[in-house]
């Protein structure tokens, strides 16, 4: 009896040993407890559908299913940043484990609305100077996540681009929310960078979807392009403003790929499917017991450009071989 109960013994551990070497392992613990997980998109859920698909799709790998191991509360601003807090307020109120969001926006409301909520960014602006977080390397809170690096450089990029696929291009107008801390760090680093890529800048404000037609006229009347910054805002109204763009005859260039998809000119960005997808992995670790302040906030190392070359021929601009030679992807 005691040497079956030694052989008993043994098989286990042995088994033991075996799923924690599993790459599966992870499904099987998910499926030992229920989590529940807030969204609070300050969008609408189809304005970056194929990176929140991303998302999911993440977390169903790991093991995350949604009513079996997993329930979700989502809620969506459509644009309306204002909106966010009481959003951010109605998940908490539902006793969620990990709050999720994007955007500086977002992650400022959720900052703001919890201290003890662990909060997974999926991306975000510049999380030390906006004060989310103490350093990169050590976040310090209960938020961490991925940020998109546009203060290293990028901006200037979207410049170059512009200013050698269009040769007369000598003004820029540059549409930006400055309720958006994002927006306002980007447009100081816009500034910086316009002198050394050899064209002007013209800001024009916009807080409001109905301030955007007067604002595309300004562009017309004082630039030859016009380069739209990331917000709930204007992705939110993306296609009317791609359409904008098309009626003014104003080459366009943006930070999203969601742009693009619905008929802008180019875009300068990271795949936010990839960031999303590490989101999920950050939600994963903290489901686990992992804590946001010892998550390193990561930054992307690859940006690609992408360009649409329909649109290109409708403004009968021709995109210089340079430029064709760099882009990872020509839709045509």
């Amino acid at each position: 009896m005691i040497r079956r109960l030694l052989l008993l013994a043994f098989a286990l551990n042995l088994t033991v040993v075996t799923l924690v070497g599993h790459p599966y392992v992870g499904a099987v613990y998910a499926a030992d407890r229920v989590a529940r997980i807030g969204f609070v998109g300050p969008e609408s859920s189809g304005a970056s559908a194929g990176a929140i698909a991303a998302f999911w799709d993440r977390l169903r790998e790991l093991g995350w299913i949604e009513g079996k191991t997993l329930v979700i509360e989502q809620r969506w601003a459509a644009g309306r940043i204002n909106q966010l807090p009481d959003l951010m307020a109605e998940v908490i109120g539902r006793k969620v484990d990990v709050l999720v969001t994007y955007s500086t926006p977002g992650a400022i409301a959720a900052r703001n609305a919890t201290n003890a909520i662990p909060i997974v960014v999926a991306s975000m602006g510049e999380p030390v100077a906006n004060g989310l977080a103490e350093s990169l390397a050590r976040p310090g809170g209960n938020l961490t996540g991925l940020s998109m690096a546009w203060g290293d450089g990028i901006p200037g990029k979207w410049l170059e681009l512009m200013r050698e696929t269009i040769p007369q291009l000598a003004t820029v107008a540059v549409i930006a929310n400055p309720d958006n801390p994002l927006n306002r760090s980007v447009v100081k680093e816009l500034t910086a960078a316009a002198p050394t890529s050899g064209v002007k800048l013209r800001v024009i404000h916009v807080r409001e979807s109905e301030e955007l037609e007067r604002a595309f006229q300004r562009a017309r009347e004082r630039a030859q392009a016009v380069l739209v910054l990331p917000d709930a805002l204007t992705v939110f109204n993306r296609r009317r403003i791609v359409a904008l763009a098309a009626k003014h005859r104003l080459p366009d260039m943006y930070a999203l790929f969601e742009f693009i998809e619905v008929g802008g000119l180019m875009a300068y960005s990271v795949d936010q499917a990839v960031l999303f997808r590490r989101a999920a992995d950050y939600a994963d670790k903290i489901l686990r017991g992992a804590r946001p302040a010892d998550l390193p906030i990561e930054q992307p190392t690859r940006f690609k450009l992408i360009l649409n070359m329909k649109t290109a021929k409708a403004l009968g601009i021709t995109i210089p071989e340079s430029i064709l030679l760099r882009a990872d992807e020509v839709i045509r």
